[in-house]
C-alpha cells in the first residue's frame, strides 16, 4: 500500500469515527477542505461512494460500512503496536487528545502544564474544554474530566479530588431585598440563575438532599447560561440565587463576603472530578504519565521513598 493510500484509508476511518468532517479534520490536523479532498480521491481511486454527507451530517454508504468495518480494526491494532513500541524505548511521543471541564481545566490541569511538558517534551497535548456531556470515545479523545456521578457505566475512571460541595449562593444585596429560603420550596419566590447543558435546550434542576429527602427543583430566573464566567458574576450582580459547584470563583467571593450561602443544611455533597477513559482501549504510556502528573505521583517518584 502506498503512503496516499493509507493517508486516505485513515483520513476515511476518521470520518466514520466522528461522524463529523470537522472533529476529524481537528483530530487528523488537517482543514476541513484538505480532508474533503483525501475523502474524493479515496472515492474516485475506488470508484465507489462511501460516505453520505448533507449540511449537518456525515454517515456511511452501505459499501463505505462495509470498507470500515474491515479497516478499522486494523488501523487500531497499528495504532497499538506503535504506541507498544514507543513504551518499549520509553518514550512518550504523539498527540494526547484530554476532554475536560473548565472547573477541572482551572483546577487540575493548568497547575500542572509546565511540570507535564517538561517531564514529556515530545508529547503534545491536545486539551478540549467542553461542559457538556460528550462521547469520548466517539469523538477520538484518549480520556475525559467529568464529575463522578456523570461517568458512563463502561468507563475505567480515577479519582482526581475529593467530593464537591454544591452551593446555593446570592448576593448580600439581593437576599437583604428579596430575603433568605429556608427550603427549597421558598425558591418559588426566587429568581433563579439557571445552568444549560452545553449542546443541549434542557435547564438542569436543582437537587437537594436532607435526612434521606431528596428535592429537584426547576426554578425561574433572568439568566439562563452554559458556563460559570457567566452564571457567577450574575450572582454577584443580584440578579438571583444561583446553585452551582464550589469552584474557586464562588470560594472566594464568599471569603470576601460577595455572596452569601443559602440552604446549607439542604445542599449536597457529589462525587469529585474524575479522569475517565475506555476500558475497551489499549493505555497509551502518555495517558498514563498525563494521570501520574494530575496527581502528582511523578513527583513522588522522583523524590523517593524516604
Amino acid at each position: 500500500m502506498r503512503g496516499s493510500e493509507f493517508a486516505e484509508l485513515k483520513a476515511f476511518v476518521a470520518v466514520v469515527d466522528r461522524a463529523s468532517f470537522a472533529r476529524a479534520a481537528d483530530h487528523l490536523g488537517l482543514s476541513r477542505s484538505a480532508l474533503s479532498q483525501i475523502i474524493r480521491q479515496l472515492e474516485s481511486r475506488l470508484r465507489v461512494r462511501l460516505l453520505n454527507r448533507t449540511t449537518r451530517s456525515v454517515s456511511p454508504t452501505e459499501p463505505g460500512r462495509r470498507l470500515h468495518e474491515r479497516i478499522a480494526p486494523m488501523l487500531r491494532d497499528m495504532d497499538q503496536a506503535v504506541a507498544q513500541a514507543v513504551e518499549t524505548s520509553a518514550r512518550m511521543a504523539g498527540t494526547l487528545r484530554i476532554n475536560t471541564l473548565s472547573m477541572a481545566a482551572k483546577k487540575v490541569i493548568a497547575p500542572r502544564l509546565g511540570r507535564f511538558a517538561k517531564a514529556h517534551p515530545d508529547v503534545v497535548l491536545d486539551i478540549v474544554i467542553d461542559d457538556g456531556l460528550s462521547d469520548i470515545v466517539g469523538e477520538g479523545f484518549d480520556a475525559g474530566i467529568r464529575v463522578g456521578g456523570r461517568l458512563q457505566k463502561d468507563m475505567v475512571a480515577v479519582r482526581l479530588t475529593p467530593d464537591i460541595e454544591l452551593l446555593a449562593v446570592a448576593s448580600p444585596d439581593y437576599l437583604a431585598e428579596h430575603g433568605e429560603p429556608v427550603t427549597p420550596a421558598d425558591l418559588g419566590h426566587h429568581a433563579c440563575i439557571n445552568w444549560r447543558f452545553p449542546g443541549s435546550a434542557k435547564v438542569a434542576g436543582w437537587e437537594f438532599r436532607k435526612k434521606g429527602k431528596s428535592v429537584e427543583f426547576f426554578g425561574e430566573g433572568t439568566v439562563i447560561a452554559n458556563h460559570q464566567d457567566i452564571i457567577v458574576p450574575a450572582a454577584l450582580q443580584g440578579l438571583g440565587i444561583l446553585y452551582a459547584y464550589n469552584d474557586d470563583g464562588i470560594a472566594e467571593a464568599l471569603r470576601d463576603g460577595r455572596l452569601k450561602r443559602v440552604l446549607a443544611d439542604w445542599s449536597p455533597v457529589v462525587p469529585g472530578l474524575f479522569l475517565y477513559y475506555s476500558s475497551r482501549r489499549y493505555m497509551l504510556p502518555a495517558l498514563r504519565a498525563f494521570i501520574d502528573c494530575l496527581l502528582d505521583r511523578d513527583v513522588d517518584r522522583r523524590i523517593g521513598p524516604g
